[in-house]
């Protein structure tokens, strides 16, 4: 157990279902082809993966979509897809999680970002992307802010999941700010765009790069997490460190350093996504700070345990949080 107790995490998840949250960011369509290796190919120094078994899930900022709704929070997503199956297909992932996706428009001129896995005992042998990176054409971008704008003042928070694809620019984040809660999960590249949101969530490499501070010690922290408050004039900043856990920053002189509640790690893929999606949650439902921050590092502690981009029940979190809960 860690600093805090978290004896109103129940609560938090039992208000989750009048909560409603809009994610905006880059969707993407995970491909996983699962099998086993018992041979090198005998046309190049590679394993041949026998196949069992070829399964699709979403992701990028659809996985955030997926934790939310894991946590059983009303979703809205704002965002686009290619015009090909596999923007149909992201649509009908959408719809199975009864995420609403009136905000997600097809794009003419790029693929359906798709990231396709070979995965081998339990081990990522090769990874393969289809993508454009290139900014959404005005007229996508338009009716992306437009759709936002709206909506925003309907939600109780909103999340801002930047994959760097080319869909976030300046005038989607300040359509964001019609909601009073706003959360993102930024690139380094597009860091500059997400002045004046609630809080910023970078992991300890991105902040270090957005910053300019090589992160070494809890003093390089201390500079790295304050210059990002007054970089993009946030209320807070929290880096996420993999194995060492969080760190909060405020603008109030907020400071927490927790470490990391996982008991093994057999993946990071998607972790950042699943501490979002609950820091929105908890603060949307009225929690602190500290305590939103507690339940996002139960929450990441669960996903870790598990093979690929996953979600975090609130059966799951609860059990790592213990009887406090």
């Amino acid at each position: 157990m860690s600093a805090l107790a978290l004896p109103n995490a129940r609560t938090i998840f039992e208000r989750a279902s009048t909560r409603r949250i809009l994610v905006i960011g880059d969707l993407m369509i995970d491909e996983w082809i699962w099998g086993t290796v018992t041979r090198i190919s005998p046309e190049a120094p590679v394993p041949v993966v026998a196949v069992a078994d070829h399964s699709f899930t979403l992701g990028g900022a659809g996985n955030v979509a997926s934790n939310l709704r894991a946590l059983r929070a009303n979703v809205c997503f704002a965002g686009s897809v290619g015009n090909d199956a596999f923007g149909t297909q992201i649509r009908q992932l959408l719809e199975a999680q009864q995420v609403d996706h009136d905000g997600v428009v097809t794009a003419a001129d790029r693929p359906t970002t798709r990231k396709t896995r070979v995965v081998a005992h339990n081990q990522q042998v090769v990874r393969a992307d289809w993508e454009s990176i290139e900014v959404l054409p005005q007229r996508d971008r338009a009716a992306i802010a437009g759709f936002v704008r709206r909506e925003a003042t309907q939600c109780d928070a909103v999340i801002i999941s930047d994959y760097a694809k080319g869909l976030i620019s300046r005038d989607i984040v300040e359509a964001a700010t019609a909601c009073a809660l706003v959360l993102a999960d930024p690139k380094p590249q597009n860091i500059a765009t997400m002045r004046g949101v609630t809080l910023v969530a970078p992991n300890a490499s991105e902040a270090a790069t957005m910053t300019g501070v090589a992160i070494h010690s809890d003093d390089d922290l201390e500079r790295a997490g304050t210059r990002l408050l007054h970089m993009l004039d946030c209320r807070y900043a929290v880096i996420t460190r993999g194995e060492h856990g969080m760190a909060l920053f405020g603008r109030d002189g907020e400071r927490l350093q927790i470490p990391s509640v996982a008991r093994t790690v057999y993946d990071v893929s998607g972790a950042g996504d699943t501490v979002i999606a609950t820091l929105a949650l908890a603060l949307a439902s009225g929690a602190s700070i500290e305590t939103a921050m507690q339940l996002a590092n139960f929450a990441a502690g669960v996903v870790v345990e598990k093979l690929g981009t996953a979600t975090a029940s609130p059966e799951e979190i609860i059990a790592l949080v213990g009887p406090s809960a």
